[in-house]
């Protein structure tokens, strides 16, 4: 992947419902649609259908991979080498994540950086979870403050929120993601 990539820590496995309304909303945003194996997507994202207008006057269609991983689901290893050592994230959410979410754009401009923050959030709207967002160099106290923040972790390099939160920064001026 080329562009940024956020992650939504899961507490537990995802319901059969769950898992139904998170293929529904991937369907329903996507001009293009691939199943490459069950519960990771190929997909390309209407920027209009979550809500950012088109300012950037190029397609609108944005390209990503969104797909669980886990135990039982694929990228079991990713999974483990991502959650190996991560004793701040986990006390921050009381939790230790057994699954998660990964949101990749495949490119890198600001309608990408938008576009992740949206569609993570709506992804969490249906199946919950809390997102795991790197952050860049000085944007923890800008971050600390939004709405829907659970905690900042690893020295500053790390937000943990709901989707509150990325709906939040995604409209703040110093909003970026790191790639």
């Amino acid at each position: 992947m080329s562009g940024p990539t956020l992650v939504i820590e899961l507490a537990e496995p995802l319901s059969p419902a769950a898992l139904r309304r998170f293929r529904a909303l991937m369907v329903g945003l996507s001009s293009h649609f691939e199943e490459r194996r069950p519960w990771f997507f190929d997909v390309n994202v209407s920027a209009e259908r979550l809500g950012v207008q088109d300012d950037w006057k190029d397609d609108s269609h944005r390209p990503f991979l969104v797909y669980l991983m886990g135990p039982g689901v694929g990228d079991e290893s990713t999974f483990e080498a991502e959650h190996a050592d991560e004793p701040e994230v986990e006390a921050v959410l009381c939790f230790r994540p057994t699954h998660a979410v990964n949101v990749s754009a495949s490119c890198n401009r600001e309608i990408d950086h938008v576009v992740t923050a949206l569609l993570t959030a709506a992804v969490m709207d249906v199946i919950g979870g809390v997102a795991n967002a790197e952050l860049l160099d000085g944007q923890a106290p800008v971050v600390a403050g939004l709405p829907g923040v659970l905690g900042i972790a690893d020295d500053g390099w790390t937000a943990l929120g709901t989707a509150e939160f990325l709906r939040a920064w995604a409209g703040h001026p110093a909003f970026r993601l790191v790639k």
